[in-house]
């Protein structure tokens, strides 16, 4: 048996070791250190700024665990390679089941499938995962959960763990406020239409009330989702905005000066807003290092693009990219195709495998010869440093709300093709709101292709959104400063979200 004074050394001796010297100032460390837990809705769109808050979030102090659903998880690993989801000893990656039949696809899923699926099975699965990370002796608590306003189920384990949830509206303000529309355009009969056959222009040339006082706006300029013959996607929308009132704290990817009469009208409707855009101008601001390597892009980027741009001469070149969930007709293609080639414009053309629809994405040989010697086709490609490329003069978009940022803060004008969701509301702001766009009639045309594109490049109304659109730039990068708007709104935002409880 041992005597009292050998165990009395051992103890003394294994506190002093150097090993467990630094595993308990680990621990002191962990135990002080806020935990965000961020969840983003499984599509490109919305996981690229989900992202790039969690690098904010990061670089302000928190450990973080980024949720990916399985499915994400693997095309990941296939477009990134395992080392870029190592992360770091404090940033890390998780899984939960969308609830979807298993694929091994390599394309945007459904996304109203994807919403009735998460909204129905993923919270026991989030609550268990929450409670595993708890459990954990080499991480921090989970102090907070940082939630896309799609996966709202997070807002029942929050309140079940008393900890703050911020809900991530990745869309644009006005397109969130366009949904909020959706409860009163129900109630007054509007919506859902009887069937599709129902949404003629007249239709849709309907003038509805915008901002009490402001001027009125047509149900055309509503997201897409809004003018809808579906009464489950209407109650879907309905219940997205109505529970976003039990959120800590909501938060938007734009700038004060650039949504301010909307961001108004909803401080009304939600919590506590925080507007920290553009996050890319945030992250921009970090040093090289591990961080800044941390990709979320579930395509394999083809840097060949950024090698080809260096070739073209400044303000030249045309980028074309409709996202990630943009399907096109092998007819449209074909109007866009010939449009960009008898434009003689120099042009970049992002073309996902799986853009067009119920077809391979092949373009005729006759107008690959004829373009090879002044455009580009890749299958994706790293936009923000594309849009930053001094050779890009304009950008032929879906006006997804990323791109729309990503554009701003390159000072780069755009022609848009909106198709889905708040598109068509970003659309109309970008053309009459913020004179930084033009756009394409929906039944596209070559002749309206060729003519937008000379006229964004050479004409003088694209001189004009040109101007525009840097004005915007030079606002964005005052905003994402120290003293500016979004810059102290995230200060505000680290605050609330460090709280070890609910505040």
């Amino acid at each position: 048996m041992r005597s009292t004074h050998f165990v009395r050394w051992q103890r003394l001796h294994s506190y002093h070791s150097p090993y467990l010297l630094r595993e308990r100032e680990r621990e002191r460390e962990m135990a002080g250190k806020p935990h965000a837990v961020c969840v983003p809705f499984p599509a490109q769109g919305h996981i690229n700024p989900m992202l790039k808050l969690a690098k904010i979030l990061h670089f302000n102090g928190f450990h973080i665990t980024f949720v990916n659903t399985e499915y994400n998880h693997r095309r990941l690993l296939r477009s990134r390679g395992v080392s870029s989801l190592d992360g770091l000893p404090d940033f890390q990656f998780e899984t939960i089941p969308d609830g979807l039949p298993p694929s091994d696809a390599d394309s945007t899923q459904d996304i109203l499938t994807l919403c009735y699926s998460t909204s129905k099975t993923c919270l026991a699965p989030f609550r268990d995962l929450i409670s595993k990370l708890n459990s954990s002796s080499v991480i921090p608590q989970v102090t907070c959960i940082v939630s896309d306003a799609v996966m709202n189920f997070t807002l029942d384990a929050a309140e079940e763990f008393g900890i703050p949830d911020a809900l991530f509206w990745t869309p644009s303000a006005c397109g969130v406020l366009g949904y909020s529309k959706c409860r009163s355009l129900f109630e007054r009969g509007l919506i859902p239409v009887k069937d599709v056959s129902y949404i003629t222009n007249e239709f849709l040339e309907t003038a509805i009330e915008w901002i009490q006082g402001k001027e009125n706006i047509r149900l055309r300029d509503l997201p897409s989702l809004v003018t809808t013959a579906d009464e489950d996607e209407i109650n879907l929308i309905i219940t997205l905005v109505e529970r976003t009132s039990r959120a800590s704290a909501v938060i938007f990817n734009t700038f004060e000066s650039f949504e301010r009469d909307v961001l108004d009208a909803l401080s009304a409707m939600f919590p506590p807003i925080y507007t920290l855009g553009p996050l890319q101008l945030l992250v921009d601001q970090f040093p090289n290092g591990n961080l800044k390597n941390i990709g979320s892009n579930l395509w394999k980027e083809e840097p060949e693009c950024l090698e080809w741009l260096d070739s073209k001469e400044p303000n030249s070149v045309v980028y074309v990219n409709f996202g990630s969930i943009t399907v096109i007709t092998p007819q449209q293609m074909m109007e866009f195709a010939w449009g960009l080639a008898n434009s003689n414009t120099p042009f970049l053309w992002i073309i996902r495998p799986d853009l067009v629809e119920g077809e391979s994405s092949m373009l005729p040989s006759e107008f690959v010869s004829e373009t090879k010697k002044r455009g580009m086709l890749a299958n994706w490609c790293p936009q923000e440093l594309v849009l930053k490329h001094p050779s890009i003069g304009g950008f032929l978009s879906h006006t997804g709300w990323n791109s729309t940022m990503d554009s701003i803060c390159a000072g780069v004008p755009l022609i848009c093709w909106p198709f889905f969701a708040d598109q068509q509301t970003n659309c109309m702001f970008a053309c009459t709101k913020w004179g930084i766009g033009m756009q394409i009639d929906n039944n596209v045309k070559r002749d309206e292709v060729e003519k937008l594109v000379r006229e964004l490049m050479k004409g003088e109304k694209g001189k004009d959104m040109k101007r525009k659109a840097m004005e915007w730039k030079t606002k964005a990068e005052e905003v994402t400063r120290p003293g500016g708007s979004s810059f102290e709104n995230l200060e505000a935002l680290v605050k609330v979200l460090a709280c070890k409880q609910t505040c």
